[in-house]
């Protein structure tokens, strides 16, 4: 988000069954239609802001005019109409990636949720800067784009999930600069729309934190019943390992050693039959 100064539906491939000449199984493919259905939202939503922007050129429209101005009637408008609205096609194109690829992963990852979170991204977070930020004209989306970094990156935080943590921390390492966004540095960036986005992300991210995402981790593996038999003491020959410690009189026990004479080597590291470790 720029500050003017001056006052200024998806394919269900196992009901349809196997492809034919599809090399991939109906998994796969269900995920890769997942995938594809996740970016349709976000390619429209560039395709708007781009061709809004084209317009602004072409026709002249001046629409900087309904950026938000902090606090005055005509203000409010820019809540609902500021994030289409960019100063250039630098501007326009800084926004569109991240539009793209965050938009995707709230699709893909948080589908039931993902329009709440844009909307408070939007209108929550550009009613706060309309309450608090500084009397210019703030335009542009990277208000909503903060609200969806801070939201991803949270969520994955607090659900504890190695897919969604993976995802937090592709999110700092290709957005991590965005924290600089978020400082008064730069008089023609409207900070206070990147603050409240951020603000208003990690608190949806805390908000709907009980929601399950649509992608989770692998269940854990377990042992096989046969393997644990094996395990607690059958090794299959017609022998059964003892294994009660308090019946002493069944216990071979070796010949007392003479004085001076070598002991028997014991590992450090003792283990008890019962099953695998645990980690």
């Amino acid at each position: 988000m720029a500050a003017i100064p001056g006052g200024m539906k998806i394919d269900n491939f196992a009901a349809m069954g196997p492809a034919q000449g599809s090399h991939f199984p109906i998994d796969q493919r269900s995920k890769i239609s997942r995938m594809r259905s996740a970016s349709i939202l976000p390619l429209l939503a560039v395709v708007v802001l781009w061709l809004v922007h084209l317009f602004n050129v072409v026709y002249d429209l001046e629409l900087y005019r309904y950026g938000i101005l902090p606090r005055t009637l005509h203000g409010l408008i820019g809540i609902l109409t500021a994030p289409f609205i960019h100063g250039d096609v630098e501007h326009l194109f800084n926004n569109t990636l991240p539009v793209l690829f965050l938009g995707w992963g709230l699709m893909y990852f948080y589908p039931r949720i993902a329009g709440k979170v844009v909307l408070g991204a939007w209108v929550v977070a550009n009613f706060l800067v309309w309450t608090s930020a500084r009397q210019n004209l703030h335009i542009g989306a990277s208000g909503v784009i903060y609200g969806m970094a801070g939201f991803l990156f949270t969520s994955g935080v607090l659900r504890r999930q190695r897919t969604l943590m993976a995802l937090s921390l592709l999110i700092v390492f290709l957005y991590g600069s965005m924290v600089w966004g978020i400082l008064p540095i730069l008089p023609r960036i409207s900070w206070e729309g990147h603050l409240w986005g951020m603000v208003t992300g990690i608190a949806m991210a805390y908000l709907f934190r009980q929601v399950p995402p649509a992608v989770s981790d692998p269940k854990p593996i377990h042992f096989d019943e046969e393997e644990e038999d094996e395990m607690d003491g059958d090794d299959r020959t017609g022998t059964v390992i003892d294994t009660d410690p308090g019946d002493e009189e069944q216990i071979d026990r070796p010949p007392p050693l003479r004085p001076g004479a070598p002991g028997p080597w014991h590992s450090t590291d003792t283990w008890r039959n019962g099953g695998p470790y645990e980690r």
